[in-house]
C-alpha cells in the first residue's frame, strides 16, 4: 500500500493516541510489525508550538520513515500554517484530526466536533492541501474521522466525498460517532459504505483486537488497511501476530515471559531517555500497567511500582516482578480479567 509516494511495509497502522503514541512507542510498534504509525496530535495554535510538550511530540529523530504528524484545530489558516511548520521539521505526511472525541478538543470545535460543520471541514482540508499537498514537493495529506456526530447524524460518506474532492490522499474512519466516545462496539457498515463511495484508500479503525478480527474487518469493509489503537497498549506484538495470520492463516504462539520482559525493558529504557528522569518515571507507569494487565498479582505490583521515585528503581521493580512470573510459568498466564 502507498500513501502518496511512500510505499508502506504492510497495511497495519498504529492509531495516534494522545499520551501513548510517542516516538518510543511508535518505533517499538514498527519493529514488531506495524507498517505505519502517526504521531500524537499536535495543536495548530502557534502559541503552543514552542511548548515542551509540542516540541517533544514533534521529535522524530531516528524514526522509521515515513514520518507522519497529526495536526488538530478549527481555523483553516492556522491548520495550514501548522502543516507547513511540521513539514519544515521533517513530516513526510500530514494527518488531520477530525476524529478525537475528547471534550477539551471538541469544546474548541476541533476534532470530531468539526463533523457538524461540513463547509468548515472543506475549508480546512483545502487550506492544508494547498499549503503542503500540491506542487513538486507535495506532501500527502490524510484525514481521520468518525462516522458522524451522533447516531442520528452520520455523515461520514459526505465528509469522505469532500475529502476526495479536496485532495486528501487517504481516509481513516473510526466506527463510532463522537457521542459514542469509546463505548459499545464499533460498527463497520458505515466504513463499508464510505469505501464504496470513494476511490481514495480507506482505513478501518475501531475494536480490532485480534488476528481473526483484523481479517474479518478487512473482509467486511473492503478497507485498504486497518488501524489499531487500544489493543496495542501493553501488547505491541499484536502487529506481528496479525501480519502473520493475514499472510499464512496460522497463529503465532503466545509470547514467552522472557520475550515480553525483553521488549518491555527496551521500551522503558527508550522511554526514559526520551522523556528524562522526572517525566519518564511518571509517564512509564501506564505502559507498565498495560504490560502487566491480567498477570498474577498485577494489581498489587502496580501499587508497589507506583511508589518508585526514580527510573532505576522502577525498572528494577519491573524486572523483579517479571522474574517472579517466570518462576511460575515460561509463558504468559492471564489469571485476572483482562
Amino acid at each position: 500500500m502507498k500513501i502518496g509516494p511512500h510505499l508502506l511495509a504492510n497495511r497495519l497502522f498504529v492509531a495516534p493516541m494522545a499520551g501513548v503514541t510517542d516516538r518510543p512507542f511508535r518505533q517499538l510498534c514498527k519493529k514488531l510489525g506495524a507498517g505505519y504509525a502517526v504521531s500524537e496530535m499536535v495543536a495548530s495554535n502557534a502559541l503552543l508550538w514552542k511548548s515542551e510538550k509540542t516540541q517533544r511530540r514533534a521529535n522524530h529523530v531516528g524514526e522509521f520513515k515515513p514520518i507522519a504528524v497529526q495536526i488538530a484545530g478549527a481555523d483553516p489558516a492556522m491548520m495550514a500554517a501548522a502543516a507547513k511548520i511540521n513539514v519544515d521539521h521533517g513530516a513526510q505526511i500530514i494527518d488531520i484530526n477530525m476524529g478525537c472525541p475528547a471534550k477539551k478538543v471538541c469544546n474548541v470545535a476541533a476534532g470530531s466536533a468539526l463533523l457538524r460543520d461540513e463547509p468548515l471541514v472543506q475549508q480546512i482540508l483545502e487550506a492544508v492541501v494547498n499549503a503542503v499537498g500540491v506542487g513538486p514537493n507535495a506532501v500527502p495529506v490524510t484525514l481521520k474521522i468518525r462516522t458522524g456526530w451522533d447516531r442520528e447524524h452520520k455523515n461520514a460518506i459526505e465528509i469522505a466525498r469532500l475529502a476526495e474532492r479536496s485532495g486528501i490522499s487517504m481516509l481513516t474512519v473510526h466506527g463510532r460517532t463522537r457521542a459514542d466516545l469509546y463505548h459499545g462496539e464499533a460498527e463497520y457498515e458505515t466504513i463499508t459504505a464510505v469505501k464504496n463511495h470513494v476511490r481514495i484508500p480507506v482505513v478501518a479503525n475501531g475494536d480490532i483486537s485480534s488476528p481473526e478480527k483484523a481479517e474479518a474487518v478487512l473482509k467486511i469493509t473492503g478497507a485498504d488497511a486497518i488501524m489499531i489503537g487500544r489493543a496495542a497498549q501493553g501488547r505491541p506484538w499484536i502487529f506481528r501476530e496479525i501480519n502473520h495470520y493475514l499472510e499464512t492463516g496460522g497463529k503465532l504462539p503466545t509470547p514467552e515471559i522472557i520475550e515480553i520482559q525483553a521488549i518491555m525493558n527496551a521500551h522503558l529504557l527508550d522511554h526514559y531517555e526520551f522523556y528524562g528522569e522526572h517525566i519518564g518515571l511518571r509517564t512509564a507507569r501506564k505502559h507498565i500497567g498495560w504490560y502487566c494487565k491480567g498477570l498474577r498479582d498485577s494489581h498489587a505490583f502496580r501499587q508497589r511500582m507506583n511508589t518508585a521515585d526514580d527510573c532505576k528503581t522502577q525498572l528494577q521493580m519491573v524486572n523483579d516482578y517479571f522474574d517472579e512470573m517466570k518462576s511460575h510459568s515460561d509463558r504468559l498466564l492471564f489469571l485476572e480479567a483482562a
